[in-house]
């Protein structure tokens, strides 16, 4: 997992509150053998028109916002089911910075095993990005996980709180399997202390136990 420490990007706004993981990847899609390729189904039903092509009304569409790397959104962001595509859908189509008022649990903790940065801020503050978003074409922000603060360049900044053990791992790029392999030596010492017990595991014939 790629390690996460500043990032600068262009902001895209999702103005909707209670979206939800089915909205970013539709049920239909959970079905790809590995993470790639879910960038381009993210928000698929809003995203497309029935025959395929992009609907021009749906804000990732307009040109002002293509190549958006920081997406802004309302409470309760990533509801719905657990799925992990959800956030491979957000990583792969570029986003490696949500910003929020509130999340579903799951959705949270599931992006900072994928190297996305989650920041909550209060409502008004996530309210302001979305003014300067709307009101400056190619409107940047900046996002310093060590100093944990939210930055524009023209005056605005915010900090935001997170977990010490969840800004770590982050910091680290580890996801759950980085996290055990840092134990490595370890893991490995005690499996060489203990023999290998195959022996107790042989097939046992129920026939002659019974008779």
């Amino acid at each position: 997992m790629q390690p996460f420490d500043k990032h600068t990007g262009l902001v895209a706004p999702i103005d909707r509150v209670n979206v939800d993981t089915d909205q970013m990847i539709p049920k239909q899609f959970c079905k790809l053998l590995t993470r790639e390729g879910y960038g381009k189904l993210l928000f698929f039903d809003w995203r497309y028109l029935d025959g395929g092509a992009p609907n021009p009304e749906f804000i990732l569409n307009w040109p002002r916002y293509r190549g958006a790397s920081v997406l802004i959104a309302r409470d309760n962001f990533g509801c719905g089911s657990s799925r992990e595509h959800a956030p491979w859908g957000v990583l792969d189509y570029g986003f490696r910075v949500v910003i929020a008022p509130s999340y579903a649990d799951i959705f949270y903790n599931n992006c900072f095993k994928n190297g996305i940065l989650p920041i909550t801020l209060a409502p008004d503050q996530v309210d302001e990005l979305f003014r300067r978003t709307e009101a400056k074409e190619g409107y940047q922000l900046s996002a310093d996980l060590m100093n944990q603060t939210v930055s524009d360049g023209n005056g605005l900044l915010f900090r935001f709180e997170i977990d010490p053990f969840r800004k770590e791992i982050l910091l680290k790029g580890l996801d759950d399997i980085g996290m055990s392999l840092q134990h490595e030596a370890k893991i490995s010492a005690f499996e060489k202390s203990h023999p290998a017990t195959a022996e107790m595991f042989e097939p046992v014939d129920l026939y002659k136990v019974e008779n």
